[in-house]
């Protein structure tokens, strides 16, 4: 696996690349600025995963990024949480906050072997078959909900909804309107009935919709933390297991 290190402070590449030894990862490469970057992949093959400071002494490292094409995957390495968002839009496996917790190291690095390929067996399953022969386009998705209010019903159009989520074993949907409303719906049934492209199920507790994603804030525990328009009752977070897919969904 051929691993490298973009990092300014020599002292700190030197200690991330003894870290990433005590985890079998050999980074012989280790480069301190977005000029000795360009030069580099402008004359090597891409890596399989760079270790990518944020701010280094000549710029911003997406400066790189917007120079040329990067493929690799990407575990960034900065003291500043306030490039999460324009980070994940990138490859990026995770997002590490220094000084560097290793158990934060390794589980970023589980991430990134998790992901990568692998051998496919030749067979099909039934499950895989009736997947492949499934129209997706074909499923007519939930777009309102009919709820009780006393002696009246209100329809609640789905794309006003910022969220919804479990409390007291009752579901309700959160609105546009700083509303909330209970629904005869759990969120199973919802993960169904919703499309999958507008809506995201982040944790046991909430799905959000991608519409209403104010900002995205890094949280403890290599977890983020979703801030939405108005709902304020508790804390969206997505855990920990899910960031990974919820970085895929936000494309």
């Amino acid at each position: 696996m051929n691993v490298i290190i973009i990092e300014d402070e020599k002292p700190a590449a030197r200690l991330l690349q003894r870290k990433l030894a005590r985890l079998d990862i050999e980074a012989q490469t280790m480069l301190h600025s977005v000029e000795e970057a360009l030069e580099w992949f402008g004359s090597n093959p891409q890596p399989d995963l760079i270790f990518l400071d944020i701010q280094l002494s000549d710029g911003l490292s997406f400066e790189i990024f917007e120079a040329m094409p990067i493929s690799s995957a990407i575990i960034f390495t900065t003291a500043y949480d306030e490039y999460a968002l324009r980070a994940f839009k990138l490859n990026s496996i995770d997002y590490l906050l220094k000084p560097i917790d290793e158990d934060d190291l390794e589980a970023a690095v589980k991430k990134f072997r998790a992901r990568q390929p692998k051998e496919q067996p030749l067979s099909l399953d039934f499950d895989q078959i009736k997947r492949m022969l499934s129209n997706p386009s074909e499923k007519a998705y939930k777009k309102r909900f009919t709820i009780k209010m006393g002696q009246h019903l209100k329809m609640v159009n789905v794309e006003d909804a910022e969220c919804f989520y479990s409390e007291n074993k009752g579901t309700y949907i959160h609105t546009t309107e700083n509303r909330s409303y209970l629904l005869e719906n759990t969120l199973e049934q919802l993960e169904n009935e919703l499309d999958p492209k507008q809506f995201f199920r982040v944790s046991r507790k909430f799905i959000v919709h991608i519409s209403a994603i104010k900002d995205i804030v890094v949280y403890t525990n290599s977890r983020l933390k979703i801030i939405l328009p108005t709902y304020k009752e508790d804390e969206v977070i997505v855990s920990r297991e899910r960031v990974n897919d919820f970085r895929e969904w936000l494309g």
